[in-house]
């Protein structure tokens, strides 16, 4: 009997202090039990947003690259037509195709375009409309929403946020996101970096093609409209000096980039060749084989460094260039930095709207671990004193057992990296009811095998086995609930459920093992006892 209590109580230091170390490190410091104990947002403080992804510009972008895709192959094919155009977001309508060609149009859309469906235009024999498929659009959009989720989750990870919330929010239709960032000490510079777009696209600029200083001016060069293929994009702001007023310029490029971001293997910071911050990338091998041939074929004309629609620079071509660039520009350390982290992270889809924004300051979150630990303290003690005159020596058990629960279900956390948040602490609290309730079911079991006349050493194995049974059935009616709150609640409710759960799962450890193990321990100094203090 003892060597078997000797076991029990290896077994139980052993796990004291593996969740002592837990909470605390090893050795124990108050920083790295910071760094252990996660606090969520309404503790931290930090940003709560809620964006909405504009759907309907992966659409669009989809929309306009078939386009592409399709004047390309129809002049492969040598199907004449006097216009390809974008009719709205999801239509494409095509003019004037050759008579005789109008049975390999159709042939040519059903084959390369198999997410369009393709239609005649009534008013127009020899024309046709291609719109895309509802499940293709659908299917569009709702990918677009998951990889915005994705490109803000690695540009959230680069700044070093701590267990942030990005995940969808609201009904599926709606294609919102909800962004929750403990600890962020720069809102503004935060929101500039998740809703920079960062399309980085590389374009050669066409003969006699700029900078012009007005796009009047540009488009007076070519008769007033732009030539098919091409298009005029703008170049970033410039400030020649303090004194004078920023100015903007214009560059006819090719429509279809030669590089895009997509061809990125990696961006850093650096400097350009004036000492001035700027944005060196690398290509994957497959752009730089394209690189290397776009650069080998116009050396001497002038390479547009576009993003986000505007012109960062425009650099002559001096030689044919394989895998790596540089983008310089008006930038300042802390925007080139920027810059490299979100064209790292890769573009986002879709352009995105703020629909609400929250702070929670420091302060609010310092008062509501305050108040939140000294609900806990208050909880406890009231526990603890109800226990302790409720049922004298007994209730220490009880007491032992309990302080042992909160430090399990605290290293639970630590070691799950989950993030305690208000609700949290909410279950924590509910958990201490939970392990008191467990040890009463007990305590009152083994005052009625008493009175009914049994030794105190039948009474107390026969209270702790047939509670057990009841212990068990109100857990697991308890866990299924909590499971059903961690699947299809919002991020608060989760951290009540987790917290709920390793609370439970440090009840059934101390009010079932350590407390048995207590009683046994004091009963076997002295078997024949005749009274219990309970």
């Amino acid at each position: 009997m003892q060597k078997k209590l000797r076991w029990k109580l290896l077994l139980i230091v052993a796990v004291t202090l593996a969740c002592v170390f837990g909470v605390t490190g090893f050795p124990p410091s108050e920083a790295k039990m910071r760094e252990r104990i996660h606090l969520g947002l309404d503790l931290r403080g930090g940003m709560h947003l809620i964006l909405q992804v504009v759907t309907a510009d992966a659409v669009n972008i989809e929309t306009d690259l078939a386009v592409e895709r399709l004047k390309e192959d129809l002049r492969s094919r040598q199907i004449a037509f006097s216009e390809i155009r974008k009719r709205d977001v999801k239509t494409i309508e095509i003019r004037d195709v050759d008579p005789q060609k109008n049975s390999e149009l159709r042939g040519a859309i059903d084959e390369g375009f198999p997410s369009w469906d393709r239609s005649s235009l009534p008013d127009a024999p020899n024309s046709c409309l291609m719109t895309m498929k509802t499940s293709v659009e659908r299917q569009i959009r709702t990918s677009s929403v998951q990889q915005a989720i994705q490109t803000i989750r690695n540009r959230v990870d680069q700044l070093g946020v701590t267990e942030p919330v990005i995940q969808e929010h609201g009904p599926a239709e709606e294609y919102q996101i909800l962004v929750q960032l403990p600890g962020v000490d720069d809102p503004s510079r935060v929101k500039d970096i998740i809703k920079s777009t960062a399309l980085l696209e590389l374009k050669i600029v066409e003969p006699g093609g700029g900078p012009f200083p007005s796009r009047e001016a540009a488009l007076s060069q070519f008769g007033g409209g732009v030539p098919e293929g091409k298009e005029l994009l703008p170049s970033v702001r410039r400030f020649n000096d303090a004194s004078s007023p920023s100015t903007e310029e214009w560059y006819l490029v090719n429509k279809v980039a030669s590089i895009t971001g997509r061809d990125l293997k990696t961006a850093n910071p650096s400097t350009d060749e004036f000492g001035k911050p700027a944005v060196s990338f690398n290509l994957t091998s497959d752009g730089a084989n394209r690189f290397e041939k776009v650069t080998g074929a116009n050396i001497g004309k002038p390479l547009a460094i576009v993003l986000d629609g505007k012109v960062q620079s425009a650099p002559n071509i001096k030689g044919q260039i394989r895998d790596s660039g540089q983008i310089s520009g008006s930038f300042t350390l802390e925007q080139a930095n920027d810059l490299a982290l979100v064209l790292r992270s890769g573009a986002l889809p879709a352009s995105l709207n703020y629909l609400e924004e929250r702070t929670v300051g420091a302060s609010l979150g310092t008062d509501s671990i305050r108040q939140g630990v000294l609900a806990s303290i208050v909880g406890l003690a009231a526990v603890v004193v109800f226990m302790v005159v409720y049922y004298k020596l007994s209730g220490v058990n009880a007491v032992v057992a309990l302080i042992l629960n909160l430090v399990i279900t605290m290293a639970a956390l630590a070691y799950v990296g989950a993030t305690l948040t208000l609700p949290g602490i909410a279950g924590v609290v509910l958990s201490i009811g939970m392990a008191v309730d467990s040890n009463v079911l007990i305590f009152e079991r083994i005052r009625e095998e008493l009175w009914s006349g049994k030794n105190v050493v039948a009474s107390v194995n026969t209270g702790f086995d047939k509670a057990f049974a009841t212990i068990i059935d109100t857990h697991v009616t308890t866990v299924v609930s909590i499971l059903f709150l961690f699947l299809f609640g919002t991020g608060p409710v989760k951290g009540f459920a987790v917290v709920l759960f390793w609370g439970l799962v440090a009840n059934l450890f101390t009010a079932v093992f350590v407390s048995k193990f207590m009683f046994d321990w004091v009963l076997g100094r002295s078997p024949k006892r005749a009274t219990l203090s309970i």
